[in-house]
This record gives structure tokens, C-alpha cells and sequence, in this order.
């Protein structure tokens, strides 16, 4: 539960009362014109230290615990089942994804397990053994990076899932592998997707589509908004 979310970068105001309630086994699009906020409200919700934030409340709620985000460090978020992926996907050099998540993880998953895990997710997601081997990202295309940050959202199996343009840069079939991932594992999970674009909600059927401008929440409604949107752009607002 989001309510009454001001954020602002450099004393610059982005986020102006943003308000709202995601819900379990829901997928959320969350759309708007450059510089309306979306990826604020994603940063916000996982606490980068880049935002200064203010809200009434800012919860969620996990295995009927009501956990307040407000006050916790960004990792402390994590913890509590909150997962935002990269908007641009960095390379580690000499770190495996299997050596990441082991660390992301604190034991509560071995090696051997997260290696069975990332190669099932990979199949289902097109990814080659190769990646999962070599340095994470080295020499990956955009649309492998973003395949491998849902592979890590689904390993680290966090309540709340925000992919902040996880569409951009990707080619028709990487699109086609993420969106029906996630879409067919949803359950239990609040996933919410930043995306300039309609088309990744051919494969990924959003429940509730939210238009932002202006730093402002304008309206939401059902999957017929984005088409609505792809027609007839963001001026109808």
C-alpha cells in the first residue's frame, strides 16, 4: 500500500501524491510519457538513497505481516520482498550469477540448488547454459541481460517484482520468453511493469494498467487502457 508518495530528486519534485493499493497474483503496467515518474516510483519503492521521499504510508504486507518500508535501508526492503531489476543491466566481471545470488541468498539457498534452479528458469526463459557459466552479462545482448535479471527476480522469489523497462532493447523473442514467464508466474507475486509500450502486454496480460504524467497518477483501468494508449497516445490525458 502506497499513499500520499511525494519524491524528488536535487530538491526537483517528480512525485507528486502518488497514491495507491497493488494487490497478490496481479500483474501491474504502470505507462507514461518520458519523465512522468515511473521509474521514481519504482526507486522509491525500493528506497534508493538518490530520492529524497515522504509518504503516509508506504507497506507491505507478507505472510500476513504488515512490514513498514518507510524507514528501512534499501537492502532492508529486499529483505521484507521487494525486488527491482536494472534499467541497464551492468556486467561483473569474474562473478557467475549461481556466485551473486549465493551472496543475495545469506545460505538460505546451496550452490547446487540455485545452479538446478537458474538452469530450469533458463530453459523456460531461452537462456543459454553459457550465460549462466560465464561472468554475469559478459558479452550478453540486451535482450540476454534482461532475461537474466528475471531469472534472478524468480530466484530471489521476492513478494513484490518491479521491472523497470525490462522490454527496452529486447528483440521480439526475448520479449515473447519474459513476458510469458512472468505472466504464467504470477501467483503469489505483485509484479509491476515500467514500460513506454504496449507490446510486451501481448505476452504479459496486465490486470490493471496505470497512467502516470507529470509525476502525477491520472488514471488506471484494465488491459483495453494500453491499447487505448498505443492508438491514441498520452494527449487524450
Amino acid at each position: 500500500m502506497i499513499q500520499n508518495l511525494n519524491a524528488s530528486v536535487s530538491d526537483k519534485p517528480i512525485l507528486h501524491d502518488f497514491s495507491y493499493t497493488f494487490d497478490v497474483d496481479r500483474v501491474y503496467a504502470i505507462m507514461g510519457p518520458n519523465g512522468s515518474g515511473k521509474s521514481t516510483l519504482a526507486h522509491s519503492i525500493a528506497g534508493s538513497p538518490t530520492y529524497q521521499v515522504s509518504s503516509s504510508k508506504l507497506q507491505i504486507s507478507n505472510k500476513g505481516k504488515v512490514i513498514n518500508l518507510k524507514d528501512l535501508e534499501p537492502h532492508r526492503r529486499a529483505e521484507a520482498g521487494i525486488f527491482l531489476s536494472f534499467q541497464n543491466p551492468l556486467s561483473l566481471q569474474g562473478i557467475t550469477v549461481t556466485q551473486l545470488l549465493l551472496l543475495a541468498l545469506k545460505g538460505a539457498m546451496s550452490a547446487l540448488e540455485i545452479r538446478k534452479r537458474s538452469r530450469a528458469i533458463a530453459k523456460e526463459l531461452n537462456i543459454s547454459d553459457d550465460l549462466l557459466t560465464r561472468s554475469l552479462n559478459e558479452g550478453a545482448s540486451g535482450g540476454e541481460r534482461k532475461k537474466m535479471e528475471v531469472l534472478q527476480g524468480a530466484i530471489l522469489d521476492r513478494l513484490v517484482q518491479v521491472y523497470d523497462e525490462v522490454d527496452t532493447g529486447v528483440d521480439i523473442d526475448a520479449l515473447k520468453s519474459i513476458g510469458t514467464y512472468l505472466n504464467k508466474h504470477k501467483k503469489g507475486k505483485t509484479i509491476i511493469i515500467i514500460t513506454h509500450y504496449h507490446r510486451i502486454l501481448k505476452y504479459l496480460k496486465p490486470d490493471r494498467v496505470l497512467i502516470l504524467r507529470d509525476g502525477k497518477l491520472l488514471t488506471d483501468g484494465g488491459p483495453n487502457l494500453a491499447q487505448k494508449i498505443e492508438k491514441d497516445g498520452y494527449d487524450q490525458f
